[in-house]
């Protein structure tokens, strides 16, 4: 029997997983950067790990989720966190006292770069099997349970965030704080075990993979995931700097400048878990996507304009709050709109195509988690913002173009498949 109600919890616990080791890694940057010796664009080299990681997890689960089913990948998800974490913990540090240019040329930051790749790829398989499942459960409210779904992230980065800013207070080590990891971990490996887990909404309506795979030739789909890289990037690579570019901001923050994160974590929980049903019924996707663009380009703006002029003592605490508010409520509806919009409009792509959305996220982040290191190297955190500013620019111009082609066309209308009887 399908506990569709159990089946959603699991998901969302599995998430909180996932992002709890993205904030709490966000946190630990700094500590490990000095065990390591690593420069910012060397310890961004190695987080980028973890982004090839979710890139080649929720590929491949785009690739063999309808042959190997949803409940062992998911378990697969799981192991692949403990085994990761492990690695990490292991990892020796630097005792050479020498700065390291090459990741691979010691021991520990090649351990350390394999750990962050494990657990990245645990973070695809997460995303590559609670997407469709979702999708499959829910599959004429889509939009809103995706985005309840994914209210589970912003829930992690603030349960992650907490546990850091605590341990740290305690004065313990960041590998205490990466351990904590494996018991959410545990917990939601010992409930999908004795879930039944349903066949994805593309195979349950028999829908061919030849009808599938075609799919990808689409236009819409070919626009949508050119999009996703814009809209990933400009919502996660930023985050992981988080801590950092605060405190290059507001040097008086310390190590309170996670709590930042936190701040604009708990902003997206609330606006994705109660809010999504309310906003969804009355506004088209492409008007949110719009919006969201919008708040976010305005908050990075603010921020690295302000913080050009921090450098001379400009940046206040009121200013910083509110370009931080503006940046998290608006990257709060990206990643899962576009999911949804993709498996809504472009139901017989199945599990390929939602996967594939994903994948091309987090790859664009891969490359701009280093490119943002590298550009805070060269120059200051403000202009490295100013950059990434320019991301948000376009997609203002192009969902507001999508929104008023919608219009055109008679209004945003989702599709559904329907199993034959």
């Amino acid at each position: 029997m399908i506990q569709a109600n159990k089946l959603f919890f699991a998901s969302c616990l599995s998430l909180l997983v996932t992002s709890m080791i993205f904030s709490i890694r966000a946190d630990v940057l700094q500590s490990i950067s000095a065990d390591y010796l690593l420069s910012n664009a060397m310890i961004g080299l190695t987080i980028s790990s973890v982004f090839w990681g979710f890139t080649l997890g929720i590929i491949s689960c785009a690739l063999i989720v309808d042959w190997v089913g949803m409940k062992c990948l998911h378990i697969v998800s799981g192991l692949g966190y403990l085994l990761g974490i492990t690695l990490i913990l292991l990892a020796p540090a630097n005792s050479s006292g020498q700065p390291i240019d090459d990741v691979f040329a010691a021991t520990g930051t090649t351990v350390l770069y394999l750990g962050f790749l494990l657990t990245g790829i645990a973070q695809g398989i997460v995303e590559g099997v609670t997407n469709p499942l979702v999708a499959t459960l829910f599959k004429r409210d889509k939009r809103r349970m995706l985005t309840r779904l994914h209210a589970w992230w912003p829930m992690g980065l603030i349960v992650g965030g907490l546990i850091a800013w605590g341990l740290g207070k305690l004065g313990l080590s960041w590998q205490v704080k990466l351990a904590v990891v494996a018991l959410p971990t545990l917990g939601y490996l010992m409930l999908i075990i004795a879930l039944q887990y349903p066949s994805t909404e593309r195979v349950d309506a028999r829908i061919s993979s030849g009808v599938m795979f075609a799919q990808l030739k689409r236009p819409l789909f070919i626009v949508l995931m050119l999009l996703m890289w814009l809209t990933a990037a400009t919502e996660l690579a930023p985050d992981q700097w988080f801590a950092k570019i605060m405190v290059d901001l507001l040097p008086q923050l310390g190590s309170n400048s996670i709590l930042l994160l936190v701040y604009t974590a708990g902003l997206m929980f609330i606006l994705r878990h109660y809010a999504s049903g309310w906003i969804f019924a009355r506004y088209s996707p492409f008007a949110v996507l719009t919006s969201s663009a919008v708040l976010t380009l305005v908050g990075l703006l603010g921020l690295g304009l302000s913080g050009q002029s921090a450098l001379q003592g400009g940046l206040t605490g009121a200013v910083a709050l509110f370009c931080v508010t503006a940046f998290g409520v608006g990257k709060t509806f990206f990643w899962p709109t576009m999911l949804a919009i993709t498996s809504e409009l472009l139901p017989k792509g199945g599990a390929l195509l939602i996967n594939l959305m994903g994948g091309a996220g987090m790859l664009s982040v891969m490359v701009a988690v280093p490119a943002i290191g590298s550009l805070m190297d060269q120059y200051d955190t403000a202009s490295a913002l100013l950059v990434v500013a320019l991301l948000p620019s376009v997609l203002v111009i192009a969902f507001a173009s999508l929104w008023l082609y919608s219009r055109k066309r008679g209004g945003y209308r989702p599709n559904v498949l329907e199993a034959p009887h």
